[in-house]
């Protein structure tokens, strides 16, 4: 079987280090990795969507007020909105990863906490893309049954969470200070999102599985056309 198309949405000014640790993620995993950004052509076909992390989402997509020292990315909130409204209804696999989850949450009617650190008085802040913060699965959850794991230690470049969860939104991972690390929808066989960067973690099995169980529906979802 070809391997299967895996869109995965990156700002138009990302490095190409981040770049690189999405295309190899999908690639070892049997996928062919290919990337969307608001200056390029929007595809005809994905067999799988990840959703990538990046700049805050704007505040007025889930009515929350503009916060003026944050960096956002109008065109890819489009872009993402747009290729959510056109896949997820095609029953195609989606991850979100980071902003993606965020952006997943808002598009299915969530809201976010646009500043944890703000709204969660003596939080410690924990910027790294290392394994240094420790995250809670909810038993029998879809991330629980992918990841193999009840716990785990993940990296955290956030400064945003879910809220409120979305229509159809089940909250399946929390952090120890109780904000939400991931999410995963009851209406669909695959969509699920991290707040966390799995694709940083190449050398760390459950992580990897998340992304090998991404591929692994996008190529189901290929055989089923087949018949």
């Amino acid at each position: 079987m070809p391997r299967p198309v895996i869109g995965i949405t990156t700002s138009d000014r990302k490095s190409r280090l981040a770049w690189w640790f999405d295309w190899f993620a999908v690639w070892r995993h049997g996928g062919r990795p290919l990337r969307l950004s608001p200056s390029r052509p929007k595809p005809e076909h994905l067999d799988g969507l990840i959703i990538g992390g990046g700049d805050d989402i704007q505040a007025h997509l889930y009515d929350a007020e503009v916060q003026l020292d944050v960096r956002v990315d109008p065109e890819r909130d489009e872009l993402e909105l747009e290729l959510l409204a056109r896949f997820i209804p095609q029953h195609t696999p989606v991850l979100g990863i980071c902003r993606g989850a965020q952006l997943l949450n808002v598009h299915l009617g969530g809201t976010l906490d646009p500043d944890i650190y703000t709204t969660h008085e003596g939080l410690k802040q924990r910027r790294t893309v290392l394994p240094r913060k420790t995250v809670d699965i909810v038993g029998d959850s879809k991330l629980h049954r992918l990841l193999g794991v009840t716990w785990c230690r993940v990296n955290s470049l956030h400064h945003q969470a879910v809220n409120q969860a979305g229509e159809g939104v089940d909250i399946v991972a929390r952090d120890r200070d109780g904000l939400v690390q991931g999410i995963e929808s009851r209406h669909h066989d695959f969509l699920i999102g991290v707040q966390w960067h799995p694709e940083w973690l190449i050398f760390n099995r459950p992580q990897q599985r998340l992304i090998n169980a991404l591929v692994r529906a996008a190529k189901r979802r290929v055989s089923d056309e087949k018949r």
